[in-house]
């Protein structure tokens, strides 16, 4: 479903972006990485590699998408990052995108490993109903 016909043309413009630099609050919630998400970036080859599967994984948790350019974050979130993953040289993520397929194939892994889907179809119809029922619901005796 198109955004237009839910969010604000301001709104629009920024879905699945990032504004603005997170918050240190943001970076701890979103972008820690546990034992689990650990455990699965060690398994990538090269600091690059690495770093950019974690890049992903904290980018999903905190805009609910995938970026198309992987690199199109803010630079604390990429340093922030590195810092966990005891890389010395965060500029090694611009050799990430280098092959197009690798972040395509780590995006793939990261929807299987947490469960991740696209929201599209029936779910997209299926919570507009709900939403669009709860409005019925609450707003009835305004009528």
């Amino acid at each position: 479903m198109p955004t237009d016909q839910y969010l604000t043309e301001e709104q629009a413009v920024v879905f699945g972006r990032f504004v603005g630099e997170p918050s240190q609050a943001e970076l701890e919630q979103f972008f820690y990485l546990d034992a689990a998400d650990l455990g699965r970036i060690a398994e990538r080859r090269g600091d690059h590699n690495r770093l950019g599967f974690a890049l992903h994984v904290g980018t999903v948790r905190f805009l609910g998408a995938f970026l198309s350019d992987p690199l199109d974050v803010p630079w604390s979130v990429v340093e922030y990052l590195a810092t966990q993953l005891r890389i010395a040289d965060p500029s090694v993520i611009k050799r990430y995108p280098e092959r197009v397929a690798t972040p395509n194939a780590h995006a793939r892994e990261i929807r299987r490993f947490y469960g991740y889907g696209d929201f599209t179809g029936t779910a997209v119809e299926d919570l507009s109903e709900f939403v669009y029922g709860l409005g019925d619901q609450r707003y009835s005796g305004w009528r």
